[in-house]
């Protein structure tokens, strides 16, 4: 299926704490970070049913996130980034998913740094 046939669920700034960094100090005390993923689907079948077991259920992804997240202590954003993908793609009706996790406070001088990836349903 080619992406102009498939819809987009967002989940805009979910704002979780981590254990994320390669320094000594970031080890120690869970950081925040704010996640934004793009969920690719086909809601045809949902939205002509109006039944939940058509469409994707957005509320269990994002729990299966909060819970995977909290529990994480990676050292790069770029790794978090890539499993919190296999996490949505457990879920076979989401195609395609785009994922950036922002890392505030991680530059002095800059509001953030992220890290935006794209991976396909295999």
């Amino acid at each position: 299926m080619s992406d102009k046939n498939l819809d987009k669920i967002y989940i805009t700034d979910l704002a979780l704490r981590c254990i994320i960094g390669i320094n000594e100090n970031e080890r120690v005390e869970k950081q925040d970070i704010i996640i934004n993923i793009v969920l690719f689907v086909d809601i045809r079948k949902a939205f002509k049913t109006d039944n939940i077991e058509d469409a994707v259920d957005y509320k269990v992804i994002k729990k299966k996130i909060i819970a995977f997240v909290e529990k994480s202590s990676f050292f790069l954003i770029e790794k978090l980034a890539e499993e919190i993908s296999k996490v949505c793609l457990e879920d076979k009706k989401v195609k395609k998913v785009s994922i950036k996790v922002d890392k505030p406070q991680a530059l002095r001088f800059a509001r953030s740094v992220a890290v935006k990836i794209t991976r396909f349903q295999k």
